[in-house]
């Protein structure tokens, strides 16, 4: 069996390996990037639909965050289920039901009228998607060892802030220019078009990818050798290969901890930034939506350039913390800057960039001791229980916001959990285990 270091120490083995592994990410990247773009915007289109639904489904602040808070508590019931669905029929199949049946909900929800129904169809998407990320990362790991997956997760997660950047204006653009077709509000016609896409992939998936290594008949048989020897060394240095070890694991329940607080600050973003830059005065969808892509657009630039340094210097601790930090501090000054628009996006454009960057940096830890079975359970634990943040982070900013009338208290609230996930990293989790 080969190793990870017999690999490195033969130049020639190298070079042949990039020409493999770059082959595999052009195969299935642009697919599972597009899926993630199309995923994000699914689920975060809510918060563009808010500047103009709540006056329509007579909704509170609080009742809008209960709501968009709703889908992850589908999530993180049948997240674990879903994964180890995954994990027994396939990727192919599981990862293309997930985006069909989530894209019909979502279009869905452009026919709710009371609050209930907005309540039963988030939950019911949440359902539908449970899954879909930690499955795609599961997948990863059947293809890429680690030491080249931190790349591989970092280009899959920018379909964050792609998502960010292309669906701010394209939902300020429905919102508007769609307003009274059909005798429907802009914000309804925002969730039928943008669930189209999602159909289509589903399809798309069917054809595209391949369960195991082995089913790659567009790969040679040394190839496939060289990958699957790749990825049994890898297996030799993980310690958490069944699902009874998931459960068992003191460090698996930290690194849910550890994400929750990414997440909380991740869907304070992606759900309240129109309602910030609303807040600064600019009341007009589209230009709204064009402000969102300056965040993102900075992020994705930080994302790859954390990812790429992390892989380089094979460290994982502080390329988690620091631009959780980061996020914080972007945070504190959002909340002390309601009245500028100017100083608002600085806040906004430091909070995407922190958080978009710790996410994937994030998934190299627990990928590097998981495997197996337990890679399957242990993602899926680690990513259900942490998404329970998107239920309590836009309920609690909601509630907050409606009893002292302004965000700031919630603002305040993120910096502080992404403060503490920040510190969980650099004394808790072992240098040793996670740096390669």
């Amino acid at each position: 069996m080969h190793t990870a270091t017999s690999a490195a120490a033969s130049p020639g083995r190298d070079d042949r390996a990039d020409a493999v592994y770059k082959r595999i990410a052009w195969r299935f990247l642009p697919v599972l990037f597009a899926c993630y773009v199309v995923a994000y915007l699914d689920r975060v289109n809510v918060g563009f639909a808010k500047l103009q639904m709540l006056n329509d489904l007579h909704l509170s602040e609080a009742a809008y965050g209960l709501g968009a808070g709703m889908f992850f508590i589908g999530y993180f019931i049948f997240e674990v289920p879903s994964n180890m669905l995954l994990y027994k029929v396939g990727a192919r199949r599981w990862i293309a039901r997930i985006l069909i049946t989530w894209a019909l909900l979502s279009m869905a929800t452009a026919w709710v009228g009371t609050p209930l129904q907005f309540y039963t169809v988030r939950f019911f998407l949440g359902v539908a998607e449970a899954g879909f990320y930690p499955g795609m990362l599961l997948y990863l790991t059947y293809w890429f060892p680690a030491r080249r997956r931190g790349k591989m997760v970092a280009l899959l997660t920018a379909g964050n802030p792609v998502s960010g950047m292309l669906g701010g204006p394209l939902s300020g653009y429905i919102m508007g220019a769609m307003a009274g077709v059909g005798g429907m509000a802009g914000w309804q016609w925002l969730f039928i078009l943008e669930a189209f896409p999602g159909i289509v992939l589903g399809f798309i998936v069917l054809r595209r990818l391949d369960d195991r290594v082995a089913d790659a008949v567009w790969m040679s048989a040394a190839d496939r050798q060289l990958v699957e020897q790749d990825i049994a060394a890898d297996m030799g240095v993980t310690t958490h290969g069944s699902v009874k070890d998931v459960f068992t694991s003191g460090r698996v329940w930290l690194l849910a901890l550890i994400l929750f607080g990414i997440i909380m600050g991740s869907y304070a973003l992606s759900f309240w930034q129109p309602t910030i830059i609303k807040g600064t005065g600019i009341k007009e969808p589209l230009l709204i939506g064009f402000l969102s892509m300056i965040p993102y657009t900075a992020a994705l630039i930080a994302m790859i350039l954390t990812g790429r340094n992390a892989d380089r210097r094979r460290e994982r601790r502080w390329h988690v913390s620091g631009p959780a930090l980061f996020a914080a501090c972007g945070f504190v000054l959002c909340a002390n800057t309601a009245g500028s628009s100017l100083l608002s996006m600085v806040g906004l454009t430091m909070v995407a960039a922190g958080v978009v960057s710790a996410l994937p940096m994030f998934w190299a830890l627990p990928t590097s001791f998981l495997s197996g079975a337990g890679a399957a359970a242990g993602i899926a634990l680690i990513n259900s229980l942490a998404n329970l943040a998107g239920f309590i982070s836009p309920a609690i900013i909601g509630w907050l916001k409606a009893y002292t009338g302004t965000l700031a208290s919630g603002l305040y609230l993120v910096a502080g959990t992404l403060t503490m996930s920040a510190l969980l990293v650099l004394f808790f989790i072992p240098a040793k285990l996670v740096n390669r």
